[in-house]
């Protein structure tokens, strides 16, 4: 990683040819910034300008080298002390390292070496930090969603109001809306604008676990609890403690698993696969789930209990075609974000290619606009994108299929292949919605009848 900016050291040495011997074999680093005292008091007036290392004499003629850590520390126990000083006692050198210096170096031939390679490691540790500032910082900026969640109209802008309120809080989350709608966005927006934004972000897709792998997927094993665990595997929910669990498409959840879900929450503690040891948890809970699961109730395939426990504060993302104007932003936002991952000069939308984006339903949600946006930014000839470089290829696919003339089996294959495309190759959820079994797309798949994409 390249450094982001010179690393800044205060040398304090009263001793005026070891001064400057410090002074000139540190300044040979052009990425260090060097500046020298050759008293406690005059270092002492710059510590505001916050150096990034402190190489110190612990016997200075004004004051006691103990007296001069205790200032650098109470002004900013981020600075690191280098102690460098003729005494070799083991004794003081403990004392110092106790007193929070970040190591000790004698006056020697070795010196100069030893100051070096304990510099590099300041560095790489200084660095090391900017970086992990810098990413927070992009989280943050990520997340605010206000920018993150684009839109402007009444069905959006009461989603904000939701999410405000649940920044706020501890309460679990109920996330509902089609497909393709952002349910993930708005659980990591919640998460990175609450007080648990430090702590993990843990997803869990239900859809995407095999059903004999979930419980342990989210609660953890023990060595040797079932054939295969041959070691201990730490759950989901402790993955995320003191964070957040995200469990998307909990109306997938199958009942025996509910059941243990619900203990979980009831108890806050869980008990990996093969142990009697109960763990507590500090873990907050958002769910999301395409289905209404007040139906799934009322049909009998998800507890009652277990959905009110889950339901907390509800927030329904609407459809994209409920959106009115809002498709244009967004679609425009996926433009700019489009052509600056990709370094090209920013396109924008003709008047045509707006009215055409305004008047398609999206049945894909934001995610389909965002698969359109990306491949008219690539089939525009010039900065303007046309209204012929739109083009909705997920609307017509079904009409495509039925013009070309296949067998009856051929015909099966591909329509499965084509709500797997829409359902992001959830085999549950496709077979469902085709109402037909779910071995007879798995076996299909497995004889290469149907093609995953």
């Amino acid at each position: 990683m390249e450094n982001s900016k010179p690393l800044k050291i205060f040398v304090v040495e009263d001793d005026e040819w070891y001064n400057n011997f410090l002074t000139y074999n540190l300044e040979l680093n052009e990425d260090n910034e060097v500046h020298s005292f050759k008293n406690g008091k005059d270092f002492i007036k710059k510590l505001h300008e916050r150096p990034d290392v402190v190489t110190l004499d612990y016997s200075l003629p004004d004051m006691d080298g103990d007296k001069v850590m205790r200032h650098i520390k109470d002004f900013d126990s981020n600075i690191q002390v280098l102690v460098v000083s003729g005494q070799e006692d083991i004794e003081t050198a403990v004392e110092i390292l106790k007193q929070g210096a970040y190591d000790y170096v004698v006056k020697n031939n070795d010196t100069r070496e030893r100051l070096f390679a304990v510099l590099n490691h300041i560095r790489k540790n200084v660095e090391l930090k900017e970086e992990i500032s810098e990413l927070k910082k992009e989280i943050s900026k990520k997340y605010d969603f206000s920018k993150a969640i684009v839109g402007n109209s009444t069905a959006i802008k009461k989603v904000f109001s939701l999410i405000e309120k649940a920044c706020e809080s501890k309460i679990t989350v109920s996330v509902t809306g089609e497909t393709g709608t952002g349910k993930e966005l708005v659980a990591k927006a919640i998460h990175y604008n609450s007080k648990r934004k430090k702590k993990p972000f843990v997803p869990v897709n239900i859809t995407a676990i095999p059903k004999d792998l979930i419980e342990s997927e989210l609660f953890g094993h023990e060595k040797g609890a079932f054939t295969g665990a041959q070691q201990r595997r730490i759950g989901k929910f402790e993955e995320a403690t003191g964070g957040t669990i995200f469990l998307d498409e909990i109306g997938e959840m199958d009942p025996n698993l509910q059941a243990k879900l619900l203990r979980v929450l009831q108890e806050r503690e869980l008990t990996r696969i093969g142990s009697n040891k109960t763990i507590p948890l500090d873990v907050r809970i958002i769910v999301a789930t395409h289905r209404n699961l007040a139906d799934e109730v009322k049909k009998g395939t998800f507890r009652e209990d277990l959905y009110y426990r889950l339901l907390g504060l509800p927030i329904h993302l609407p459809p994209l075609r409920e959106r009115g104007n809002d498709i244009l932003l967004i679609a425009d936002f996926f433009v700019k974000e489009y052509c600056k991952e990709n370094e090209i000069p920013i396109k924008k939308l003709s008047s045509k290619a707006k009215n055409k984006l305004l008047k398609f339903p999206f049945p894909g949600n934001v995610r389909e606009l965002k698969a359109v946006i990306e491949l008219a930014c690539v089939m525009a000839n010039d900065e303007m994108i046309e209204e012929s470089d739109i083009s909705f290829n997920s609307s017509n696919n079904m009409q495509d299929i039925l013009m070309k003339e296949m067998t009856l089996k051929e015909y099966q294959a591909r329509i499965i292949e084509t709500f797997m495309e829409k359902y992001e190759n959830n085999v549950l959820q496709v077979a469902k919605k085709l109402d037909v079994g779910k071995s007879t797309i798995y076996r299909m798949i497995q004889n290469g009848e149907v093609q995953q994409k």
